[in-house]
């Protein structure tokens, strides 16, 4: 139970908990099954680049170019093919996305492996220069009428909800099994490879993580390659969720996402995250995002809330990581003496 009580996923929980019984006793319509198809909708897109940035944050690092990453990339991806007619397999277009997100991603690595400055200025001077490309550059609209392949994943779905009362449907997208793919791969890479053990110990202490043998520069550029091609996924997922290529709608989305994992569990000051902490904070603001209407409360609201949410999950952050530190260092002050007198035996 001491445990359990230490850890965000139960708050996160408990809140969700109390949000769901609240929104269902006011309205009535939580449980209904187009409520729950549309969330589990809005929750694609924001978890796969939640778990990205999860990755980035473990690592002691703040990437907040993953937005411009995955606009300019989806953007020019399906700028191409509309353009060429193409008509092949979507899931070419998805791996050419994934590629141009982990080249762009794998920048930001670089610069920061050699630059040795903070992430946070280093993703903000990149994501400023991929929007300038793409708005200057590239000269970016908006595609009302995508490729064949685009189109038809789009009217893809797993499965449609249906309300008999209104006739209203909620489709769930094929592209949820994408993000269920996304979160295999990054639960398995962080739980059970050396890769993930050497993330952990890099966000920990750098200095350590190096002197143990772990390769900091690879770590530091792979964690913001696989956010980019995280991006790059994202990005198509976006067009094909909206049915259109609109470039510029990702803009702030890097926000949420920090939220999202910082809710969960996922320390700024590095080493420590969850997959299923950040999927429970994905979870939470999905829920505000898309239910506070069912509360009579306006849905501009959201971005407040999404604040308050911030400084929240911070301040947790920050208590939990300071606590940790103290008891570490009471630990030290009670070994320090024994360790004294074992070496004074020891000597005489």
């Amino acid at each position: 139970m001491k445990k359990l009580l230490k850890r965000n996923e139960f708050y996160v929980s408990v809140v969700i908990v109390l949000l769901i019984i609240l929104i269902q006793g006011k309205s009535g319509q939580f449980f209904t099954s187009n409520n729950l198809v549309d969330l589990a909708r809005s929750c694609i897109l924001p978890g796969i680049l939640t778990l990205g940035i999860t990755i980035e944050i473990i690592a002691h690092s703040i990437d907040v170019s993953f937005p411009a990453i995955a606009m300019i990339t989806m953007y020019s991806v399906t700028e191409v093919a509309t353009s060429a007619g193409y008509t092949g397999p979507v899931w070419i277009l998805f791996l050419a996305a994934a590629l141009m997100g982990t080249v762009l991603g794998s920048i930001n690595g670089v610069l920061a492996a050699w630059l040795k400055l903070p992430t946070l200025i280093i993703t903000l001077a990149t994501s400023s220069i991929y929007m300038g490309i793409m708005q200057g550059v590239l000269k970016c609209r908006v595609i009302a009428v995508m490729a064949d392949p685009l189109e038809r994943l789009s009217e893809t779905y797993l499965f449609v909800a249906q309300n008999k009362e209104s006739g209203l449907t909620s489709p769930l997208p094929v592209l949820f099994l994408l993000l269920i793919a996304v979160i295999i791969v990054v639960g398995v890479m962080l739980k059970y490879t050396m890769l993930g053990r050497s993330i952990y110990a890099f966000g920990g202490d750098p200095v350590s993580a190096q002197r143990a043998g772990f390769n900091t520069v690879f770590i530091q550029i792979f964690v913001f390659a696989f956010m980019g091609c995280l991006a790059g996924l994202g990005g198509m997922t976006r067009t094909v969720l909206t049915g259109s290529c609109q470039p510029t709608t990702l803009d702030g989305y890097e926000m949420t996402c920090i939220a999202a994992a910082v809710l969960g569990g996922t320390r700024l000051s590095g080493g420590v995250g969850t997959v299923k902490g950040s999927l429970l904070g994905v979870l939470l603001m999905m829920i505000v995002s898309n239910n506070l209407i069912l509360l009579g409360i306006p849905t501009y609201w959201s971005k407040f809330v999404t604040g308050v949410f911030i400084i929240l999950g911070i301040g947790i952050s920050s208590y939990q990581a300071l606590r940790a530190q103290r008891v570490l260092s009471a630990s030290v002050l009670e070994t320090a003496p024994a360790e004294k007198d074992a070496k004074e035996a020891v000597r005489k």
